[in-house]
């Protein structure tokens, strides 16, 4: 494992969508697990070829962002962008994190792990309640969160395009120089599309670029909880 700036974090962070279906009801039990990763980590390939496994579960949705912070040695990370490594730095405050690290899995916006032990990955997959909603149903063109009750407003209604499969990526320099590393469920594009105040809401939503899969995740602000996700 990896620290920036070589500090310890402590617990939990963010999450996604609820992955095989396109319609999510409230209070369905549907696990989410977040992978940041870098290319250039050589602690990483472990915790993504945990991710692999896990994304082979139909009841589980997987995603990994590629974050940008560890270039500087040597391999600048193929999918990483800048407002991947904001989503995980801004989930630090809200968890008590007192700094980035890699690999780090996150799952259901509640419980932070390293991700190389796939025992404790089940383990807390499996100790995580249902989502409490609220509903969510996604279209061609558009998205309805249906009005919920019991989950604090207002909350954030984000965006995410990833790529539904595994790819190989050959890594020539840095600290994995010569690996092929897999990837599964690399997030390409993520957006935040609105503010939901716990009403029922309609919004226009793009399609999914080519070769993509879209997901939609209702979150607490400020690096809170998922309360419900949804894919087509």
């Amino acid at each position: 494992m990896r620290y920036l700036s070589g500090l310890r974090p402590a617990v939990a962070a963010l999450v996604l969508s609820c992955g095989f279906i396109a319609h999510a009801d409230a209070g369905q039990s549907t696990a989410i697990v977040e992978l940041f990763t870098s290319q250039g980590c050589s602690s990483c390939p472990p915790a993504n070829a945990n991710l692999v496994r896990l994304s082979k579960e139909p009841d589980i949705l997987t995603l990994s962002f590629s974050v940008t912070y560890w270039d500087y040695l040597g391999w600048k990370d193929s999918f990483g962008k800048k407002e991947f490594t904001d989503r995980q730095t801004a989930y630090e405050p809200a968890l008590g994190q007192s700094g980035a690290f890699t690999p780090q899995m996150v799952i259901n916006g509640r419980e932070s792990i390293v991700g190389q032990d796939f025992n404790e990955i089940r383990r807390v997959i499996d100790s995580e309640p249902a989502l409490p909603g609220p509903s969510i149903s996604l279209s061609t063109h558009s998205v309805v969160v249906g009005a919920g009750k019991g989950v604090p407003a207002p909350v954030d209604i984000w965006l995410v395009q990833y790529g539904p499969g595994i790819v190989q990526v050959p890594v020539a320099r840095g600290e994995n120089a010569g690996e092929t590393l897999p990837h599964a469920h690399v997030v390409h594009e993520l957006q935040r599309l609105a503010t939901w105040q716990g009403e029922m809401v309609t919004l226009p939503i793009p399609s999914a670029h080519r070769g993509l899969k879209r997901a939609v995740i209702v979150q607490e602000q400020n690096g809170g909880r998922i309360v419900a996700a949804a894919t087509d």
